[in-house]
């Protein structure tokens, strides 16, 4: 058993990898990006196909009997559809937003069964799929912290422009520019991983059968989160904004996840974990 859990470890975080890329392309059309995108999703696909072939050998049937065989056998269907959506219909967007319904499906199919071993004997399956939410969450927040640095920097040096004032500090800054191109790269890794760590949120609650924890404010303050920042990716990515403005939509997107982080755990009925 503790073989096949790595193979789900695998799959899950091939999955998530290729998700990054994919987000990368279609927000930016970046060619590399959808390449690797597509070249770990394949991974998955293979190893999908692997494990299907496995349980046919095993059992000498379709592996679709049981509710985790179905579930796993449609997460296959999606990304063999998604393949077929890339190569003929060249939809990056709708294939990349399969492929974050078949990632939060797999991911909730494999820790809702008590058969998958988790990497640690001592933890059980539903811990390591909050282990991998947090994880997730602490990189988007990482991200989100950089690109708020950053904004800060550019404002700084937006200010000391304006008004003509030159300092030996600022000869350490990287031009308005770069620090623009860094700020929106930052936002880049940031909201697909919180997408992510969302999607392994929202698949813990419906695993644990609250459906009703959905409406937690700390669910409702993340979309919030994401919702701020996507907008200001829309903003970027349509030149409407100049860069000091884009700037302190930034660090207002920031405060959010500062609140969302901090303040919206007091009112949140599974997230109090974070005040003992």
């Amino acid at each position: 058993m503790p073989a096949k859990t790595w193979i789900y470890d695998a799959i899950l975080y091939l999955y998530a990898l290729s998700l990054l890329f994919s987000f990368s392309d279609v927000a930016t059309k970046n060619r590399s990006a959808k390449r690797m995108g597509t070249g770990l999703l394949a991974f998955v696909w293979l190893l999908q196909s692997v494990f299907i072939v496995t349980r046919v050998m095993e059992h000498r049937y379709m592996p679709m009997l049981t509710m985790f065989e179905a579930l796993f056998f449609y997460c296959w269907v999606l990304v063999t559809v998604s393949f077929m959506m890339n190569w003929f219909l060249r939809l990056d967007l709708l294939v990349f937003l399969v492929n974050v319904v078949g990632f939060a499906i797999l991911a909730l199919n494999f820790f809702s069964d008590p058969s998958v071993t988790p990497i640690s004997e001592q933890w059980e399956a539903k811990d390591e799929l909050v282990f991998i939410h947090i994880t997730l969450a602490i990189g988007s927040y990482a991200a989100f912290l950089i690109a708020a640095l950053l904004s800060g920097m550019y404002l700084f040096m937006h200010r000391q422009l304006k008004s003509k004032r030159w300092s030996a500090v600022m000869g350490r800054f990287p031009s308005l520019d770069k620090i623009e191109g860094y700020t929106y790269r930052a936002v880049l890794i940031g909201i697909p991983l919180l997408i992510l760590s969302v999607a392994l949120g929202t698949a813990k609650i419906m695993l644990e059968g609250d459906a009703h924890l959905l409406l937690d404010a700390k669910v409702i303050s993340s979309l919030l989160s994401l919702a701020v920042y996507a907008f200001y990716l829309m903003q970027r990515l349509s030149g409407k904004l100049p860069g000091y403005l884009l700037a302190f939509w930034n660090l207002a997107a920031f405060t959010i996840v500062i609140a969302n982080f901090l303040l919206f755990n007091l009112y949140s009925g599974f997230h109090q974990w974070i005040w003992m």
